[in-house]
C-alpha cells in the first residue's frame, strides 16, 4: 500500500494546503498538485489516512480530463520533472501529482444532480424543491430526477458550501456566465453518465470547479472522482432508500454511530473502515476508468 499524509520537500514553495491536496508553486509559474491520502468528513480532516486514495483521485482525474477536453479545456499540463527541485520524491509522487496551470478561480461549486440524495433529498423532503426550484411531488429518496438538474453552490473553503438558486448565481456572476457554467456542467455530466452506464454504475451527482486561464473558461481541480462524485451500483438501485456508494459514505456512516460533535479533532478510524473505504475507491477507478491500481 502507498500512504502519504502530508506532501513536503525542500525547495518547494507551498501555494495552498487543502483538506486533501497540497499544492506548490513551481519555478515556471505552474502548480504542482499532490493528492494526499487524507480524508475529510463533515468538513473535518480525520487523523487516519486511506492508503492509495490520492493515487485514485489523481489517476481518475487525469483519465477524465482526457475524456472531456473536447467539451471544455482543463488546467492539466504535461509532467515536467525538470521543473522540480532535486529533493522532490518524484517516483513516489508521480501517480498522485498533477502539474497544472494557475487559474483565476470562479468561486462557485457547479453541482449537477441526476438523483435525489444528500442535501438535495433533504431540501426536497422539507420544501418540495431542489436548489429553490420545484420538483414533481411524490419522489422518494434516491429517485431519478426527470432530467439532471444544475444546482450551484457558493464556495466556502473553511466550511460548508452554501446552496444557491440559478437566479442567485446569475446575480453573482452575470447571466451569460451563469448560463455557460450550467451548459458546460450538464454536458460533462451527460458524458460521464454514459461512461458510467457502460460499467454498470450510476452517476448520482457530482461537482465541478472552473476558472479563467488567459480569458478562457477552464475546468480545474478534480473530475469525477469518489471525492467529488457519488457513484452507485446500477443493479441494486432502488428508489425510496439510501444507496451504498463508491465514496467516503462508509466513513460518514461509521462516524454517525459515534458520540462525536463533528468538530475537530476527528476520531481515528478502525482498520475495517479504512479497508472497506480503500476498496471502494479502488473499485470505482477500476470499473469506471479501467485503472488497475
Amino acid at each position: 500500500m502507498n500512504v502519504l499524509t502530508t506532501a513536503t520537500a525542500e525547495g518547494l514553495a507551498v501555494f495552498r494546503r487543502g483538506k486533501v491536496r497540497d499544492t506548490f508553486t513551481l519555478d515556471d509559474g505552474t502548480l504542482l498538485m499532490v493528492a494526499s491520502d487524507r480524508i475529510s468528513a463533515f468538513d473535518v480532516v480525520l487523523p487516519t489516512p486511506i492508503p492509495d486514495k490520492g493515487r485514485v483521485l489523481t489517476r481518475m482525474s487525469r483519465w477524465w480530463f482526457a475524456q472531456t477536453r473536447d467539451i471544455v479545456p482543463n488546467h492539466l499540463r504535461d509532467d515536467d520533472p525538470a521543473t522540480l527541485p532535486a529533493a522532490v520524491p518524484w517516483e513516489s509522487w508521480r501517480e498522485r501529482s498533477m502539474r497544472t496551470v494557475r487559474a483565476e478561480r470562479i468561486d462557485i461549486e457547479c453541482v449537477v444532480r441526476g438523483y435525489l440524495a444528500g442535501s438535495g433529498w433533504k431540501e426536497y423532503r422539507a420544501q418540495g424543491t431542489l436548489a429553490g426550484e420545484p420538483l414533481p411531488p411524490g419522489l422518494g429518496e434516491s429517485a431519478r430526477l426527470p432530467q439532471p438538474r444544475f444546482t450551484p453552490a457558493a464556495k466556502n473553503d473553511e466550511g460548508h458550501d452554501e446552496n444557491i438558486s440559478r437566479a442567485q448565481l446569475a446575480g453573482a456572476v452575470g447571466g451569460e456566465l451563469a448560463q455557460r457554467l450550467e451548459a458546460v456542467s450538464l454536458a460533462l455530466f451527460d458524458r460521464a453518465t454514459a461512461v458510467c452506464a457502460r460499467s454498470g454504475m450510476l452517476l448520482c451527482d457530482t461537482k465541478f470547479e472552473f476558472g479563467w486561464v488567459d480569458g478562457e473558461l477552464t475546468l480545474i481541480d478534480e473530475l469525477f472522482t469518489p471525492d467529488s462524485s457519488r457513484f452507485w451500483e446500477a443493479s441494486i438501485w432502488r428508489e425510496g432508500e439510501p444507496q451504498p456508494a463508491f465514496d467516503k459514505q462508509f466513513v460518514r456512516d461509521h462516524l454517525e454511530t459515534l458520540r462525536w460533535d463533528k468538530r475537530p479533532p476527528g476520531p481515528e478510524l478502525p482498520d475495517e473502515v479504512v479497508r472497506v473505504t480503500r476498496e471502494k475507491y479502488l473499485e470505482a477507478a477500476r470499473r469506471i476508468c479501467g485503472l488497475d491500481l
